[in-house]
């Protein structure tokens, strides 16, 4: 903030890390069931070929330095066979058919009964996140995926444009998303808390400020949290909220951006329902602030260079204030 206005300049990298630094993105640190089965498999394919690189150093070291009865053993016809042929093959695929059994290799299993359904669409640089309710009704969000701890969600997986990778580490590995092709990956969150996801597949100039939070809550915070965020946008009585409402309206913000309960009904550009009450903006590139609304609103193209929103330099600072603080009332 400056002389007492919203608006706020600060370069993007600091931004990113503004907005990150408290949600960890680590697969160290396993919450989903996916998750705890990679990293169980990451130690199990690491302290097993460190012990084979421990071995190949010591034999390769007594097959240099050695006594020579030693050396003429390791050469041996016997010991070429046991430990260059068969110690390989029967190792290598015994890891190999463990890693098949603890992923759970092999064709998807048929949705369950109470396996939940969510569709996620890559965007050039944000995600478009489709939930779907028990009875097949369905609402947009965007950037922030919420999802029950305890019970097993299925991803949907495409995009929109290039190929992009949905990677939540916490949760699981990373699947493609691939233009015309659904791919589909099944989570479940094993505990509470907000981590962040990235996409992992270079996607063009922003790649990097393409990156999303993961909110894990008890199936009744879910619950209560789907019926809040289905509904339409909650009216702000506040005056200056007010006149940022008419100014989103009369500036041609719906032509790209929907608020239900409004006439804005855009879908080229997130859905804004409930903007205000996400953990980050433009995909976790920007804490969540009436400045960072200002900011993105007047110079989203320094933050996020390349993004398909155009610059809105026609606003006042007296306006544009009023139009942030509209837009984080969105709760």
């Amino acid at each position: 903030m400056s002389n007492g206005r919203l608006r706020t300049t600060v370069g993007p990298g600091l931004l990113v890390l503004l907005a990150g630094c408290n949600q960890e993105q680590s697969a160290f640190a396993p919450t989903g069931a996916e998750a705890e089965r990679i990293n169980v498999l990451f130690w199990v394919m690491t302290i097993a070929g460190s012990l084979i690189l421990v071995g190949v150093i010591v034999l390769s070291a007594v097959a240099i330095c050695g006594r020579e009865t030693l050396r003429a053993r390791l050469s041996g016809e016997r010991f070429i066979r046991g430990a260059g042929i068969a110690f390989p093959v029967v190792v290598l695929s015994m890891l190999l058919v463990y890693g098949f059994v603890i992923l759970g290799a092999g064709a998807s299993a048929p949705p369950s009964d109470n396996e939940m359904r969510f569709a996620i669409r890559g965007e050039q640089w944000w995600w478009r996140v489709t939930y779907f309710d028990a009875d097949g009704n369905s609402f947009e969000s965007a950037n922030e995926l919420h999802v029950p701890v305890g019970q097993p969600v299925r991803l949907e997986l495409t995009t929109a444009d290039v190929i992009h990778s949905f990677w939540a580490p916490r949760l699981a590995g990373k699947l493609d998303m691939i233009p015309g092709r659904i791919n589909v990956l099944t989570i479940t969150a094993t505990e509470e808390g907000i981590s962040r996801g990235q996409c992992a597949e270079y996607c063009g100039g922003a790649h990097a400020f393409m990156s999303f939070h993961v909110v894990a809550q008890t199936p009744e915070d879910f619950e209560e949290w789907m019926a809040k965020e289905s509904g339409p946008a909650v009216k702000n009585e506040n005056e200056r909220a007010a006149r940022g409402r008419e100014l989103f309206l009369d500036a041609g913000c719906g032509g790209c951006h929907t608020i239900r309960g409004t006439v804005a009904a855009g879908t080229i550009g997130p859905d804004l329902t409930h903007v205000g009450g996400r953990h980050s903006l433009a995909a976790a590139t920007l804490p969540n602030s009436a400045g960072a609304f200002a900011d993105w609103i007047s110079n989203n193209q320094h933050i996020k260079p390349e993004n398909k929103m155009p610059p809105y330099n026609i606003f006042t600072q007296s306006q544009l204030e009023d139009l942030a603080l509209y837009l984080e009332s969105l709760k």
